[in-house]
């Protein structure tokens, strides 16, 4: 690699490193990965376009694709349920990274038969997909999609590089998700919080004792302690009394 492109490559990750340790609602973050693609594409060697895969409620959709071609096709293998992305994402190997070095080189169309034709149709010959993801239940999983025009253009140094960004990306979703949960724990807190409130002052009991209401009232309707929780301070605030929400809670107290 050439001094001025390894200048560029840490230029491009720096202004990244920064980006992930501010503060940041959802548009925020989609302004970060796009800004992450946009850097890929001008820093990596021998790549003309890129996007990002998200899994999304069981779907991988789309995000911050540098053109529409691309977004099309990185569509289509959503819908196809084949492709480099959806390998990467689903099925990858233990680098998270997979090649596909000419979509029109026989290995590579029987690798993916239904999508290199479009891919070939579409002007573009290769594509390197990156792992991205948080390991956690149920986290989002995502790929880092580079695209090239010519064939045989991803070497080692494309590989390297564009792996980097990969870790750049899985950091900004991991601090996302890492965020999201740590807010609804809070949430959830404040939530049990006030539904003891309610029970504290409707059968005057103490915090344990209310706390133990709740716990009861969960394992005997087979609720989580939250919507226990939820329909509590949910009763109160339509009619302005516990009645309805404690009815039937009164014994609990007793066999807390």
């Amino acid at each position: 690699m050439e001094p001025h492109q390894n200048d560029r490559f840490v230029v491009a990750l720096r202004h990244a490193a920064r980006e992930l340790t501010r503060r940041r609602d959802i548009t925020d973050l989609e302004q970060t990965l796009g800004r992450i693609v946009i850097s890929a594409v001008a820093t990596v060697p021998g790549i003309d376009a890129g996007s990002i895969s998200m899994t999304r409620r069981g779907q991988i959709e789309t995000r911050q694709p540098t053109s529409e071609t691309i977004g099309r096709l990185d569509s289509l293998q959503s819908a196809l349920h084949e492709g480099p992305c959806i390998t990467a994402i689903e099925g990858p190997p233990e680098s998270g990274v997979v090649i596909a070095h000419d979509f029109a080189a026989p290995e590579v169309a029987e690798r993916w038969p239904r999508f290199a034709p479009h891919a070939v149709a579409a002007g573009y010959r290769a594509l390197i997909s990156t792992q991205i993801s948080v390991d956690s239940p149920g986290g989002p999983r995502g790929s880092l999609n580079l695209y090239s025009t010519s064939p045989n253009t991803i070497d080692e140094h494309t590989r390297t590089i564009a792996g980097l960004f990969g870790v750049q990306a899985a950091l900004l979703l991991y601090g996302s998700d890492t965020a999201a949960h740590l807010n609804r724990a809070v949430d959830n807190r404040d939530l049990i919080g006030q539904a003891k409130g309610v029970l504290m002052e409707r059968f005057k009991a103490d915090d344990t004792t209310a706390f133990h209401m709740l716990v009861k009232a969960s394992q005997d309707t087979n609720l989580k302690l939250t919507t226990v929780a939820l329909w509590v301070t949910g009763s109160v605030s339509r009619d302005g009394t516990a009645e309805d929400s404690v009815t039937g809670m009164g014994s609990s107290k007793g066999d807390s």
